[in-house]
């Protein structure tokens, strides 16, 4: 271990810093994170599923709890564990298990483009992937999508490993393949489409082999390979039990989720896409790939994409061994396909690309490779070319990084320049959907009712209309307000900066802005008399907010 330290080079001090510097960052402003639509549901289930594990499986309520339970809860109950054992409450201490969930993904990416690409590369992902703000955002808010995205990349990072062990993987690697894979269906039954990818990597291992072994060898080694994976299911099965109780409660129930998921359940809702508003399951083919080229960083998806190009040169050209070419089109077809099949079936959208953050971590390896790549032919080009390459490396990070600490903490809502960032996107699509500019908006509300010395009217309660969902405004207000969807007799409104919400004639006591765009707006509305905080038909909001007990449950 010592000697390995040693040996370290360069790039993985660099590496370790970046991870360190952003745990660090984590964790002085994991707080700053406001509440979204599915934290109050999700939390429930986390406690849900710590009382079935707590009375021995004897309370079953968690599987009976809406529709969570065709979810897996692994990170609903390592929060509601961890709260135990923190002074936060329950909600700050969700997002620091993201803030830790979302690190341990950064530290398995960093491994893999390492391992494929060098230390270099594995510098360089680390880096590219912390700067994307779909992915620093969504690790502290998302309970569903980042952990899903962190299992794949886990169980990429075991593919890899067996490939390179081909065909008789190490006892470590079976048990970090097992492991990853019962993480990965646990949370959630999609990731079954991870051996699309592990197919088409075995397929290149294969063919690669056949021109020097013979197509009959080649094959009997993948069947060796692959029953050796196979006998770690059983493991796997019982990580996914561990996460996933509901799935084991009898063997039909994972069918049962894919066949819940496979359409969607609720009353369909606008939101914008290109300056229209499109009702969810309308969302046009190009909505993925759009999105993902103008909110993911320039840098990072030009980099990405000179990646997969590389990835397809080197395994249509035979460069590199079977192993190397095998890793580079699994990473190639997890950061690929998922794009290509969205486009070619057209599923319901929404949420921006929130669902496809596990298309994230392959992106940055592939971006991580090719940087790499750059650096080692500038190193073959001058002396010099590498220290000119690392300063221009570093400028274009930097005004990505400057731009998520401008929007902070909405880094999630952050488009790149391609799209005139926030102030350029905000007329054209979805920022701020998940409501997190109400926890500053309620907090500055406080702050002015105490400023202005505004006396509670007797006998009740402040009551707050709210544009949006009102049990986050509920938690962040206390106990002396009211926060609901119905207008009549409220005192203040709380409304988000988006199409479907009013702007009211009424005097603005706090706006939420970033980059100039309105994010959340407080009204003081005492001497106005109104409807209604919404401007559209329900059909043009989430359903969510309208009708789903999944959001109605903690009102």
């Amino acid at each position: 271990m010592i000697q390995r330290v040693k040996n370290a080079a360069p790039a993985d001090w660099l590496a370790l810093a970046a991870i360190v510097a952003l745990s660090i960052v984590a964790g002085f402003t994991f707080r700053d994170y406001g509440l979204g639509w599915d934290d109050y549901a999700h939390s429930h289930y986390g406690e849900l599923l710590y009382s079935y594990y707590a009375t021995g499986g004897a309370d079953k309520r968690a599987f009976e709890f809406y529709n969570l339970f065709y979810y897996g809860g692994g990170f609903d109950l390592a929060a509601s564990i961890l709260d135990r054992f923190t002074t936060t409450d329950l909600f700050e201490s969700r997002r620091l298990m993201g803030a830790i969930v979302g690190i341990l993904g950064l530290i398995v990416v960093w491994r893999l483009a390492r391992r494929v690409g060098g230390p270099v590369a594995g510098a360089a992902a680390v880096i590219l992937l912390a700067i994307t703000p779909l992915y620093y955002g969504h690790m502290f808010i998302n309970a569903k999508d980042t952990p899903f995205a962190v299992a794949m990349v886990f169980l990429l990072y075991a593919f890899v490993r067996a490939f390179d062990e081909y065909p008789k993987p190490k006892p470590l690697t079976l048990a970090l393949f097992a492991l990853a894979l019962g993480l990965l269906i646990g949370t959630r039954v999609i990731g079954g489409i991870a051996v699309f990818f592990a197919g088409a990597a075995l397929l290149v291992y294969v063919l690669a082999e056949s021109k020097e072994l013979g197509f009959k060898p080649a094959a009997l080694r993948a069947a060796k390979f692959v029953g050796l994976l196979a006998l770690t299911l059983p493991f796997a099965y019982a990580i996914m039990a561990v996460v996933w109780p509901y799935a084991v409660q009898s063997p039909l129930n994972p069918f049962k989720a894919i066949a819940y998921y496979s359409n969607f359940w609720e009353t369909p809702w606008k939101e914008t896409f290109d300056g229209v508003q499109i009702l969810i399951p309308n969302m046009p083919r190009s909505y993925l790939p759009k999105l993902c080229l103008l909110k993911i960083p320039e840098i990072v998806g030009g980099l990405a994409i000179a990646g997969v190009a590389g990835s397809l040169v080197a395994i249509f050209r035979g460069i590199g061994t079977p192993s190397k070419r095998a890793s580079l089109a699994l990473l190639a077809a997890a950061a690929l396909f998922p794009i290509l099949l969205v486009v070619i079936t057209r599923p319901v959208l929404y949420n921006g690309i929130r669902h496809f953050l596990f298309i994230l971590p392959p992106m940055a390896v592939l971006a991580g490779i090719a940087v790499a790549y750059i650096f080692e032919k500038l190193r073959d080009y001058r002396r010099w070319a590498p220290i000119a390459g690392t300063a221009v490396f570093a400028f274009v990070v930097g005004i990505t990084v400057v731009d998520m600490i401008r929007i902070h903490p909405y880094q999630y809502a952050l488009f790149n320049h391609a799209a005139g960032g926030v102030r350029g996107a905000a007329d054209r699509y979805m920022l701020d959907y998940w409501a997190l500019g109400f926890k500053e908006a309620s907090e500055t509300l406080l702050e002015k009712i105490k400023e202005q010395k505004l006396v509670k009217p007797a006998n009740r309660k402040w009551k707050v209309a709210v544009c949006g969902p009102p049990a986050v405004v509920a938690l962040e207000l206390g106990d002396d307000f009211e926060a609901t969807n119905e207008a009549k007799g409220a005192d203040f409104a709380v409304s988000l900066g988006t199409f479907y919400c009013a702007e009211l004639f009424a005097p603005i006591m706090y706006e939420v802005r970033r980059d100039t765009v309105v994010f959340a707006r407080v009204y003081d509305v005492r001497r106005l008399s109104f409807s209604t905080t919404y401007i559209s038909t329900p059909e043009d909001r989430p359903a969510a907010q309208v009708n789903s007990a999944i959001h109605t449950f903690w009102q």
